[in-house]
């Protein structure tokens, strides 16, 4: 038989594309459980464990949003959680665990114990209520309620905003970091167009919700709040938090009024809500689901750090000065100086006098009494800069036991990529700091494609190169399992999975 020309053949297989079939049909179910542990105390914000299930064709996504510190390590999730609700979920639903991803929101409150199977629970009830939707993905702003943390100082040295220790003083502070304004948003909408869910990613640390308050999922809480109640009963707002590992609430160190997650939640509920309202959602749409366990070089410069911190602390040490006052006689003294450079002691007709008491006395006077000031001074900033290395020494002295105890040079990560219809996920069980996080947005060059830390998983902090060998030393610096070349074996595989999905 003789075979077709070749531009009939490419005609054909061109006509043949134009009426390929419909993308795959999406259906989708929601639901929440609250985990929080009222026993714990007065609760200012639950804390929940939501589910929502992805099916289309033979894929089945799951994603499990859980308002706790971690998923394993730290908090009250143990290292068995993701892998007792994966076995859980394919024992029950036949559901594989590559395609289960559970990301925390990083606050701080109190879960109940047995949130592993309230989590279960979530994606049991999600799976009765499954029902053909409608998706669409978008982009938010939001720059008011975050801020970077690490301040880069003179130096060139860097620092870090903790309540575990002091800030600088302000004429030490050369600049700041930057945050990453922009919210990734997929929205979830009924067959009849109404919102079923609407998930968001966004970078920042929810610790803005002080003990007082009692036990809060702080400001996701909040956002949650104001997006369920807008998109009406049954809708529920899903936090993927994102590359917060140094991005602080917005004044954070603030003193002069009590901390409140409360405006901050509200402001980026009004922000995902306006974003949301403008994206347009369409039916079916690709749904896939990857993963990939990556191996990272583990930190083996630890016990050299510490050595550096231990000169330092040495070094502070034996610069503390003698001084002849103490806090109470250092306190007006300064206020004193600071009120009259010149005339701190007396009123200025004391100095105007020649006699013994008078301008000879109170100049020699004020000399002495500003040497014991400038060393009372020098000794709070060693004080300070102790309390900066004591904090910081012992999580690198954690750190260096945990990779002596490993069995591998290596530190296996879950690495897992998403896709529901145009939005694009990546993710990572670490802190991500923010600049690995706008690096692979930049490289993957894609307006929907997104980063998310704290999933399945929990490796502590995972700074850039640059942070990772600060001399300064800030938490993010030390309170990390891993070596500097993390970054670029990360950042170059997230920018391939998102660009395969």
């Amino acid at each position: 038989m003789k075979k077709p020309p070749l531009a009939f053949a490419l005609a054909t297989l061109l006509l043949q594309s134009a009426h390929a079939a419909p993308p795959a049909e999406l259906r989708a179910g929601v639901a929440k459980v609250d985990i929080t542990d009222r026993a714990s105390g007065p609760t200012n914000a639950p804390l929940y464990a939501k589910a929502l299930v992805f099916k289309g064709g033979p894929t089945t996504v799951v994603v499990i949003t859980i308002d706790a510190v971690a998923i394993g390590e730290i908090g009250r999730i143990g290292n068995d959680f993701l892998s007792d609700v994966r076995s859980h979920l394919e024992k029950e639903t036949g559901i594989p665990p590559s395609s289960v991803l559970v990301n925390a929101s990083h606050c701080h409150g109190t879960v109940r114990t047995d949130t592993a199977q309230l989590a279960v629970q979530a994606v049991r009830e999600a799976l009765e209520h499954m029902e053909t939707v409608r998706v669409g993905t978008g982009v938010g702003h939001e720059d008011r309620i975050s801020e970077n943390r690490r301040l880069k100082m003179k130096d060139g040295s860097e620092l870090d905003m903790r309540r575990a220790y002091s800030l600088p003083r302000d004429e030490d502070v050369a600049a700041v970091g930057p945050i990453d304004p922009q919210i990734g948003i997929l929205r979830v909408d009924h067959a009849n167009g109404t919102p079923m869910a609407v998930l968001y990613n966004f970078a920042c640390h929810p610790i803005m919700n002080p003990p007082s308050k009692g036990n809060s999922a702080d400001y996701p809480g909040f956002a949650a709040k104001v997006l369920e109640e807008t998109f009406g009963e049954g809708a529920l707002a899903f936090f993927i938090q994102g590359c917060a590992g140094d991005i602080n609430p917005v004044r954070y160190k603030e003193v002069s009024r009590p901390a409140d997650a409360e405006p901050l939640g509200n402001l980026l509920g009004l922000s995902v809500r306006s974003a949301a309202a403008k994206i347009q959602t369409k039916s079916g749409g690709a749904l896939s689901i990857s993963r990939e366990v990556l191996e990272l070089p583990r930190g083996t410069d630890l016990e050299k750090r510490i050595g550096a911190i231990q000169a330092e602390q040495a070094k502070i040490v034996s610069s503390v000065k003698p001084t002849n006052i103490n806090f109470k006689n250092f306190l007006p003294m300064f206020l004193q100086r600071k009120l009259s450079a010149e005339f701190p002691s007396h009123n200025v007709q004391s100095y105007l006098h020649e006699n013994a008491l008078g301008r000879d006395s109170l100049t020699k006077f004020d000399a002495d009494n500003n040497v014991y000031i400038d060393a009372y001074l020098h000794n709070i900033q060693a004080m300070e800069q102790l309390t900066r290395l004591n904090t910081n020494l012992a999580l690198l002295k954690k750190h260096l036991a945990q990779n002596k105890a490993a069995s591998s040079p290596s530190l296996p990560v879950e690495v897992v990529g998403m896709r529901i219809g145009d939005f694009k996920l990546v993710t990572f069980p670490g802190e991500l700091t923010v600049q690995v996080g706008l690096n692979i947005k930049k490289a993957a060059n894609d307006p929907f494609a997104f980063v998310a830390g704290y999933t399945n998983g929990y490796v502590y902090y995972t700074p850039t190169v640059t942070q990772r060998n600060n001399s300064a030393y800030a938490q993010e610096d030390c309170d990390s399992l891993v070596g500097p070349d993390w970054q670029q074996i990360f950042e170059r595989k997230a920018v391939e999975i998102l660009k395969n999905l």
